[in-house]
């Protein structure tokens, strides 16, 4: 039987085990990098590579044609000079067409970190479902590993309650052998009744609250609005064409 077990941030990423075996990682940034991505591409992103930090994503741009492409990203929830801010309802405007090139302090980190796994998902509120339905084919030997970026170095209370929703939604598709990380974030998920409210809660949630994010926060709080697959292949993210609209 398939495996799920979960990572609560990603400095419990290990490289060189994430390699070994047959591992499919799945990773989660509510507020706001994979909800951002999985919201870029449902409005007509070509694709989007993740990076490190703001001077990779420089040296990424300057392989672009001006026009092709936005430059997104933060540090430390701050603005980065000469970037557009990665809120996926401000980036929706003018992403039809592009390539999104994005910095964030964990998300991007964490998908980077991730990239020696045999598959790497892209999931959010937005998309879990469809990634569960796409996670049907693991096979029995596989291990599917959910991992929330976190906080710099902190759990996040929106990426722990993400992944309790995307367990809940693989279970809804079939069976599969938790260990006690995984079975803590569902019960923690099945015991709450309003996302938007545990989103407002968190950490991010108040700082988005404090400068009037909301749009991003109800953006980000919505369950099962899209059925796009995106996945991390060779350093850029692209939706799976078959499950895509």
């Amino acid at each position: 039987m398939t495996k799920i077990h979960l990572l609560m941030k990603k400095e419990d990423i290990k490289e060189e085990k994430i390699a070994v075996g047959n591992k499919i990682a799945v990773v989660l940034d509510v507020l706001l990098a994979t909800t951002t991505i999985v919201s870029a591409l449902k409005d007509g992103a070509k694709e989007v590579i993740p990076v490190l930090h703001s001077c990779e994503a420089m040296g990424v741009a300057n392989e672009f044609s001006q026009g092709d492409y936005i430059l997104a990203g933060e540090l430390d929830a701050r603005p980065i000079d000469g970037f557009v801010y990665p809120s996926p309802t401000l980036i929706r405007e003018n992403i039809n067409g592009k390539t999104l090139i994005l910095s964030t302090t964990n998300g991007t980190v964490a998908l980077r970190k991730s990239a020696p796994a045999n598959r790497v998902y892209i999931g959010s509120l937005l998309n879990n479902p469809a990634v569960a339905k796409s996670l049907q084919g693991c096979t029995d030997d596989s291990t599917i590993l959910i991992i929330c970026s976190g906080n710099s170095g902190e759990t996040s209370l929106e990426d722990f309650y993400g992944a309790g929703h995307l367990i809940d939604c693989l279970l809804n598709q079939g069976e599969y052998e938790l260990t006690d990380a995984a079975k803590t974030a569902l019960y923690f998920y099945r015991g709450q009744d309003d996302s938007y409210e545990v989103l407002l809660d968190s950490y991010v949630g108040r700082l988005l609250d404090k400068h009037n994010q909301h749009p991003d926060l109800k953006l980000a709080a919505s369950k099962g609005i899209t059925t796009i697959v995106p996945i991390l292949r060779e350093g850029k993210v692209k939706a799976e064409p078959t499950l895509s609209r």
